[in-house]
């Protein structure tokens, strides 16, 4: 698996449980340096029936990295180095509608992001660019999903709200209702400012978000014990399994893929002048925006 690789190439980031799959072939953890630090792990790269793959455990392996601590930049970074063209995010979150309860994925279609001590961007002074999120997620990948989770018998929603707070501390009941009153579906940790990073390194993006529990606003909330949130989270992870191997095939087989407009993020984004450009911003840029800043230099 290569950058220069033609093939879609499938990114999966998310916990441990995810990525012990059957049937994934040639199977190796690679270290992937990026200008933007380390990311969170090694990268687990191989091939399932024909689609390369690469998992990426979001807080590391024994999950020793809390969420204002990921180094959103360099995942991102690094999974674009090795080819990643599409990304599904899987996360645990919290349910703020009854209908959706938990061990249901949703697969959302809408962030509203309260973070607050994270890098959002890999652009800055020397290099700006303005990418679209009025639509985060890639409506492709998302009928992927939700075709794959059909097929495999998962109780699902198609579409939704994921409100991502700051953490680590879970919401205030004052915090949770408001959240509600927002129209927000489900809340979690850790999808901002992934989403965003992806979008600006022009790669698609889908969000599995797995509903653990009901967050704090449920009534009967308190009467959640910790044993059964872990039995949700086993039980979710077994699911995500089946879902990535139904995914596969069907981004193998995609054709659209390459003319996905996730793919041109960075078509009219760029807004500093060529003559302005920081040197060293554009060589952190190489794997993020090389497609455009080569186009440009040879215009």
């Amino acid at each position: 698996m290569s950058a220069k690789d033609t093939r879609p190439v499938l990114g999966i980031i998310g916990g441990s449980g995810v990525y012990d799959i059957d049937g994934l072939s040639a199977k190796r953890w690679q270290r992937v340096s990026s200008p933007f630090g380390e990311p969170s792990d090694e990268l687990l790269c191989g091939e399932l029936n024909g689609q390369p793959m690469a998992f990426l455990p979001r807080h590391g392996r024994g999950h020793k990295i809390p969420p204002s601590e990921i180094n959103f930049r360099a995942n991102i970074d690094a999974l674009k180095r090795i080819g990643v063209t599409d990304v599904i995010s899987v996360s645990a979150v919290g349910s703020l509608r009854e209908h959706l309860h938990p061990g249901m994925f949703v697969i959302v279609d809408q962030f509203i992001d309260r973070t607050f001590a994270r890098s959002k961007s890999f652009f800055g002074t020397g290099l700006v660019a303005h990418v679209s999120m009025a639509h985060p997620v890639c409506e492709r990948l998302a009928g992927h999903i939700e075709e794959a989770t059909r097929e495999s018998g998962i109780e699902m929603a198609r579409g939704g709200t994921y409100l991502v707070m700051e953490g680590p501390q879970f919401s205030s009941l004052a915090e949770s209702e408001l959240y509600r009153t927002w129209n927000c579906d489900v809340i979690g940790m850790t999808n901002m400012p992934e989403a965003k990073l992806a979008r600006e390194a022009e790669m698609c993006y889908a969000t599995v978000a797995m509903v653990t529990d009901y967050d704090c606003w449920h009534p009967n909330h308190d009467d959640v014990t910790v044993e059964a949130i872990v039995k949700v989270l086993l039980a979710n992870a077994e699911k995500a399994r089946t879902l990535v191997k139904k995914v596969a095939p069907r981004l193998r087989d995609d054709s659209q893929a390459p003319r996905c407009s996730c793919r041109f993020a960075l078509e009219h984004a760029l807004i500093t002048a060529p003559s302005a450009r920081d040197n060293e911003m554009i060589a952190r840029l190489d794997a993020v925006a090389g497609r455009v800043l080569s186009a440009k230099r040879k215009s």
